[in-house]
């Protein structure tokens, strides 16, 4: 989550998010027109770009040298693309390729996987267990879960009773998170194993259509935006264990009665009694458009980011201690032509509440960019980690740009 790439109809553009006030843009190209979909691996020189123009194409680019460094065609259109530094997964509607990154080999077909008419799959950025999600069935809310590394199934995991709407591995590829298209509840899994750990009723009231699906980098929060105007983010924690007492008001009486009769009712009811809320949300201004989120450390402080489909970028605090309502910092606009142009109306800087102020005061509770799991940008190992020297010898690419990708005959 520390760059941003888009796809516009006159080619790709991709942008720093190091900063708050500033959106710097690290390079565009319109070489290719129509770009849908564009993938960069992490924050080196390697991207993914697949256009209208030839859907069943997929080329892969070194942007800072400017050259190609191979292109492969497939047998339908191409719908998504996933990679890491071990793998790079590219999924059809009904069969799914991964290859080896290091010299672009095709490793393995998926033949006949259930129709995916969205190409929905998920792959885990952590090389080092490079599974890889997608749906099981075309009927029901089954996960197949593949083992990109060794390339074997793992497991098969019933997540929910309709159709799959969105997959999200955590950072380190040991959660996986799940919802349907009913949208209402969101589900999370270890892995490999399957078993359900969490579970979050987004709402009741309708069904919407969830598009974004993401956990923060150090696994505590989990946030999902949909069609509708809310945003909202959930706290992995068992809730028992870290609230502390309910204070003797109605609200916390009530609370414990409908706690108490959780023990008489079918477990399906008591299920959903039980059941966390969001933890924060956002409003957003818009309704009904597509928009991606992540959950980022910008300048030391955790952020909310939303990216929406006419070429915004909004990015909002996140209290890490207190949650509510998340507040509007900066409102970026990412189709200006050269620099960035700022929309002044846009640039909402309301005061931070106090609340928040004082979570930060508390250097404790905020992530720090030295201990937070999550890829670094230079080295692609966890930060305040060490990947042994033997993994480098045998599986991810080498990130200096000089000798990153070697020419390749395809």
């Amino acid at each position: 989550c520390s760059s941003l790439a888009i796809g516009t109809t006159t080619g790709y553009r991709l942008f720093s998010l190091s900063s708050v006030e500033q959106l710097d843009q690290v390079h565009e190209s319109n070489e290719i027109p129509d770009v849908y979909i564009v993938e960069r691996l992490f924050s080196s020189s390697l991207v993914v770009v697949v256009s209208h123009a030839k859907p069943q194409q997929m080329n892969v680019y070194h942007f800072k040298k400017g050259t190609e460094i191979c292109n492969y065609s497939y047998s339908s259109k191409i719908l998504s693309i996933r990679l890491n530094r071990q793998r790079l997964v590219v999924c059809l509607e009904e069969s799914i390729y991964i290859h080896n990154i290091k010299d672009m080999k095709l490793l393995k077909t998926i033949m006949d996987t259930p129709p995916n008419t969205t190409g929905l799959c998920a792959l885990s950025i952590n090389h080092a267990n490079s599974y890889l999600a997608y749906p099981g069935s075309a009927t029901s809310g089954e996960i197949a879960l593949y083992d990109g590394n060794t390339l074997k199934t793992a497991c098969t995991i019933p997540a929910h009773d309709g159709p799959l709407a969105a997959l999200a591995f955590n950072s380190t590829g040991s959660k996986l998170a799940s919802a349907s298209e009913k949208g209402t509840v969101i589900r999370v899994f270890s892995i490999p194993g399957g078993q359900k750990l969490y579970e979050f009723r987004r709402g009741m009231k309708r069904y919407v259509n969830i598009s974004s699906l993401v956990f923060s980098m150090d696994s505590q929060f989990l946030c999902a935006s949909s069609n509708t105007e809310t945003v909202h983010i959930f706290k992995l924690e068992h809730l028992t264990d870290s609230r502390p007492e309910e204070p003797p008001t109605w609200s916390g009486y009530m609370g414990k009665m409908f706690q108490a009769a959780t023990n008489y009712l079918p477990a399906q009811v008591s299920g959903m009694m039980s059941q966390d809320r969001a933890f924060a949300t956002v409003r957003l201004n818009i309704s009904g458009q597509r928009n991606i989120c992540a959950l980022s450390t910008i300048q030391k402080l955790p952020r909310l980011l939303v990216t929406t489909s006419d070429g915004h970028l909004c990015i909002y605090n996140l209290d890490p201690q207190d949650g509510g309502e998340c507040v509007l910092i900066k409102n970026h606009s990412l189709l200006g032509s050269g620099k960035m142009e700022e929309n002044k109306e846009n640039d909402l800087q309301p005061p931070v509440p106090q609340s928040y102020a004082a979570t930060v005061a508390r250097q404790s509770t905020v992530p720090s960019t030295s201990t937070m799991p999550g890829y670094s940008e230079d080295g692609g190992a966890l930060r305040g980690e060490v990947i042994p020297e033997h993994e480098f010898a045998t599986g991810p690419v080498c990130l200096d740009d000089e000798n990153e990708f070697p020419p390749v005959s395809i």
